[in-house]
């Protein structure tokens, strides 16, 4: 059976509206991981990469915060990824909401509560800063963007096409709805895994 993993937005957790959707559409075709994310991207970024070395998994799947972490590491580990409504400027986001805030979604932890400060945006930066430093002709039709056009969020499909050739848009925001995962996210993932099978 084909493994997707999911990454998911910098509010979100594996237990968000879109993990659900993905782990429900792919029953009895794909095993769909959806873990939780570190809040700390350095952090994250190993942790990701830890688990895609032990799962193997076949496509990365991103959304927002999990699409910048799977640009990163798509071309590095030689796995197709479906990048949805990425955000290359965390740094900026983060700015405009420095203080306390809560996860949007539950953590396997219990632990909802989180603080964005001045640190985080630094490491935040340092990784913008050579976030595209992996890309590679190999990768350049494997990773694909699907933007929504109501997204209020992120604006950075004329970024992604500058490293990468396919976008797709969908009449959603920035964070999908459980049917607009279905009618969007789920066959352009479908079609990578066909297109691009991971050989041993």
């Amino acid at each position: 059976m084909k493994k997707i993993l999911f990454l998911h937005g910098f509010f979100a957790s594996g237990q968000c509206v879109p993990a659900l959707a993905l782990r429900e559409s792919f029953v009895g075709r794909a095993e769909v991981l959806t873990p939780d994310l570190p809040m700390h991207p350095k952090e994250a970024l190993r942790f990701v990469r830890e688990l895609i070395d032990r799962e193997k998994p076949d496509l990365l799947i991103g959304n927002s915060c999990g699409s910048f972490y799977a640009q990163m590491l798509a071309p590095v580990v030689g796995i197709p990824a479906l990048l949805g409504n990425p955000h290359f400027q965390m740094t900026e986001f983060l700015k405009q909401r420095i203080g306390a805030h809560q996860y949007k979604s539950p953590r396997k932890d219990g632990n909802q509560d989180f603080i964005i400060d001045e640190t985080l945006i630094d490491e935040f930066a340092e990784l913008e800063a050579i976030q595209f430093s992996f890309c590679n002709p190999c990768s350049k039709d494997r990773i694909w963007g699907l933007f929504g056009e109501q997204d209020t969020l992120a604006h950075f499909e004329p970024l992604f096409l500058k490293h990468y050739s396919k976008s797709f848009h969908f009449p959603g925001g920035h964070t999908p709805t459980a049917e607009e995962v279905r009618t969007w996210y789920v066959p352009l993932a479908e079609k990578l895994l066909v297109q691009y099978p991971i050989t041993e």
